[in-house]
């Protein structure tokens, strides 16, 4: 219901609740409103405008310029219900407008934030898709959580949360085990970044854990183990760890040892290898493989091979012995070369001479 009364005040009726709007009120609100628009459309066009001169996209874009103007407009109109006296309840001691413009602060945010690192990934050229997709998360929850705070501040909730924090009495409790180890993985997960030991797709081995990077994310690390398993490694741990990158650097050197018998040519053997190797089309010409005596074991000669091979194709210690079945065909040449590859011998001598006691079938000497 609808009315004025004789100074000029409008009263609406909703059932119980009456709300009174001055003359001076309505104006004052249509300006706030007019005020927000012209602001929203002015952030909009100089963020078109910037668009399409700057090489950060993925930031200032269309959608970017969508965003501010649809919260600002949205932001106006609580401002102007809250001069008319419509948002001006209080929870807490907020005002419902502070309240409602904290979640639109947040909720905008939060989509500019998802927007923005899509974009970041989709423009990203492959190869450094990786590096983009970890730029893409820490942009991501470091807007996320500004806006929070933020939004905390603008509805007035942060003061009295650390008061009710504190009140509880587990300030200290979530701060000394929670956060502390939140914080701890989130810094050491930003010095990963810039330090750059690992990228996504590259085969690690950090302590006794082997496989590929799968993610890289802000609070932790997930590899992807040879046998399928996944195994996640906090930050701060894997930051202080020995961390081993098998793929860095384009080639890696495999290295195999086996034996020949004493009797054989050692020379011949090493060319049966040789050859082996130089029609293997994974083995790299550049640097060249090498064979070569090692050592004159216990029961054999002992050859080793080092072969290069690209990073790429790197599995583990086992690349040349079990994928490519490389160890399986260096046997089968110097078995059909008449090379023998011997088993363990041993030779024992004995101080005093043996007797031999030979019995006949009678059992009498």
């Amino acid at each position: 219901m609808l009315g004025i009364d004789t100074s000029g005040n409008i009263t609406i009726s909703f059932g119980p609740t009456n709300i009174t709007m001055s003359v001076e009120n309505i104006i004052t609100s249509i300006a706030v409103f007019v005020i927000g628009l012209l602001i929203a459309k002015l952030v909009k066009h100089y963020i078109l405008t910037l668009s399409r001169s700057t090489k950060y996209v993925w930031i200032l874009n269309e959608d970017t310029a969508r965003t501010f103007y649809n919260m600002i407009i949205i932001i106006s109109v609580f401002y102007a219900l809250h001069v008319l006296g419509v948002l001006s309840y209080k929870i807490w001691g907020t005002p419902l407008s502070n309240v409602f413009t904290a979640l639109t602060v947040f909720y905008f945010s939060y989509l500019l934030a998802r927007k923005s690192r899509d974009y970041m990934v989709l423009r990203a050229p492959k190869e450094k898709l990786n590096e983009m997709q970890i730029k893409a998360k820490l942009f991501y929850y470091m807007i996320v959580t500004i806006a929070f705070f933020l939004a905390l501040n603008i509805a007035g909730l942060s003061g009295r949360l650390s008061t009710i924090i504190a009140a509880a009495g587990i300030t200290g409790i979530v701060l000394g085990f929670a956060s502390q180890a939140v914080i701890a993985n989130f810094i050491s997960g930003i010095f990963i970044y810039f330090d750059k030991p690992l990228r996504i797709g590259d085969a690690v081995r950090i302590g006794s854990v082997e496989g590929i990077v799968h993610d890289i994310r802000i609070l932790s690390t997930r590899i992807r183990t040879w046998d399928g398993t996944l195994v996640r490694i906090p930050n701060e741990k894997l930051f202080n760890s020995e961390i081993i990158n098998l793929q860095r650097y384009p080639a890696r050197r495999a290295e195999i040892t086996l034996g020949i018998a004493y009797k054989e040519d050692a020379q011949r053997a090493i060319d049966v290898i040789m050859n082996v190797l130089n029609e293997e089309p994974v083995i790299l010409a550049v640097p060249e493989p090498k064979v070569y005596v090692e050592a004159l074991g216990d029961s054999s000669v002992n050859i080793t091979i080092w072969a290069w091979v690209p990073s790429s194709l790197w599995r583990g210690q086992n690349l040349l012995r079990a994928e490519y079945g490389i160890l399986q065909k260096i046997r089968d040449a110097l078995k059909r070369e008449g090379i023998e590859i011997p088993f363990p011998q041993r030779v024992n001598w004995f101080g005093e001479p043996l007797r031999v006691r030979v019995m006949d079938d009678d059992r009498k000497v």
